[in-house]
């Protein structure tokens, strides 16, 4: 998995998506005692606006970016974003009212927004070979996953030696550093962007628009919610399973996250060599049935009653979730890149952001809500139906004959005598053809079925350009 490190751009990359990773987790430890000092008591509810905050920026954010991306030099976009990122840090220790918080937290997510799916497009450029591209897959979900375990620690650590203020500077430095590194990063020349029709919105929404064509990509957005509703349950709820149903100390809470953290980093761990033996299909389809299965063990947990036994079995619950989602979520960038051409794959990268944290803002209140009035049988009820229904909708969506190939959509926003669609027929909004992720055209069928009496869903193709 290491060798792709030997990729001199990777590498800083990779470094520079480290660092910063380390500088958000500070700045999450740092944003909670933040909250306390002005909010007192109501910390909790300022710190949950602030992750609908984030929520929202993600949303709203992502595809905006994604329609001008492709437009603007990749390096210095992300650049750019690691400066506003490291402004805003400088500047939360010395806000003393709430809504200032608020404002800065959609300034420094915004900035994220703008990106991470910037740095998720160019990594498919950089590592071209798909085998190199799993594996810098799942370096990324190491990396997510080390985060979380290791920076709670860290500022525990830096905590002892100074006040929570220091951290927001280490915070910032981290960002810098992350700007340097991806400035001094060569990277490959980016396909020349298609001129695209239509307004603001229509060039905001076209990342969405191809997701919403493709069966691959529509499956892959279910399998987000049944993610959502697994890591919305264990986020929110593990400190009232750990604190309130087995009665164990704060200490544990730490634990049972990192369980489920240590399940995403094995499976991170096996999937390349996996993923170069069975299709993505097989293993994405199969973790989301493993989120149903672990959602069952759940609701058994949760209604037996006490023994020593719940605390072992907890521990593998919050494991299995981790491992499941990470299945899903791995491979869900190879989907992407054989899905979408280079030209559109930073909007398909941004919609897939923007998508998959909608996802995350349906299912975070609903866990934390259902939890609350109703109890956390009916919170995981609830939830793993979601996970089922998602799962069972992704298997219609994704026909196990149908791998990413040939992908049939519509355009509707491009200028009149565009090239892109030359071969495509005419249709109800727009027009319909079929490529293949980088763009060549899948091969003409015989002459008879060039008729649209005869075949009203398969257009006419042209081969590849020499």
């Amino acid at each position: 998995m290491l060798s792709v490190l030997r990729n001199r751009t990777y590498r800083r990359l990779f470094t520079a998506q480290v660092i910063a990773l380390v500088g958000t987790g500070l700045a999450t430890v740092a944003l909670g005692l933040l909250a306390y000092d002005i909010a007192g008591a109501d910390a909790g509810s300022v710190l949950g606006t602030a992750l609908a905050i984030k929520m929202v920026a993600y949303v709203a954010i992502a595809p905006a970016i994604g329609a001008v991306a492709d437009r603007l030099p990749r390096r210095w976009l992300m650049a750019g974003a690691d400066l506003v990122r490291a402004a805003v840090a400088l500047t939360l220790p010395f806000v003393d009212q709430v809504w200032q918080v608020y404002v800065l937290i959609f300034l420094l997510q915004s900035a994220s927004a703008a990106f991470t799916p910037t740095f998720q497009a160019v990594i498919p450029d950089v590592l071209p070979a798909e085998r190199d591209y799993t594996r810098a897959l799942s370096l990324s979900r190491l990396a997510y996953d080390t985060e979380s375990l290791f920076s709670p620690a860290l500022a525990a650590a830096l905590l002892s030696l100074m006040t929570y203020n220091w951290l927001f500077l280490g915070t910032m430095a981290g960002f810098l550093a992350s700007a340097v590194l991806v400035v001094s990063a060569i990277l490959p020349k980016q396909a020349a962007p298609e001129p695209l029709g239509g307004g603001a919105y229509a060039k905001a929404t076209a990342g969405t628009r191809l997701f919403l064509a493709s069966p691959h990509l529509r499956a892959l957005l279910a399998l987000d919610l049944a993610v959502a509703a697994a890591g919305a349950m264990v986020t929110v709820n593990t400190v009232v399973y750990v604190r309130d149903e087995l009665d164990r100390s704060a200490a544990d809470v730490s634990l049972a996250l990192g369980a489920y953290g240590g399940g995403s980093m094995v499976a991170a761990l096996l999937l390349p060599r996996v993923l170069d033996r069975v299709r993505d299909r097989t293993v994405m389809l199969r973790g989301a049935l493993l989120l149903t299965l672990v959602f069952a063990a759940l609701g058994a947990l949760t209604a037996a009653g006490a023994g020593p036994w719940r605390w072992p079995a907890l521990l593998l619950t919050w494991a299995a979730f981790g491992a499941a989602g990470s299945m899903v979520l791995t491979p869900a960038g190879r989907l992407i890149r054989r899905s979408a051409p280079p030209e559109a794959r930073t909007a398909a990268f941004a919609a897939q952001f923007s998508l998959s944290h909608s996802c995350w803002l349906l299912t975070y209140p609903l866990a934390g809500w259902l939890g609350a009035a109703a109890g956390l049988q009916s919170a995981v009820v609830a939830l793993g139906l979601i996970a089922l229904t998602a799962g069972l909708l992704a298997v219609r969506l994704w026909p196990a004959a149908q791998e990413p190939g040939p992908v049939e959509h519509e355009h509707s926003d491009l200028r009149a005598g565009h090239p892109h669609p030359v071969d495509a027929v005419r249709v109800r909004g727009g027009r319909r053809h079929s490529h293949d992720p980088l763009g060549r055209r899948a091969p003409r069928p015989p002459v008879r079925a060039l008729s649209l009496r005869s075949s009203p869903h398969r257009p006419p193709y042209r081969p590849p350009s020499p």
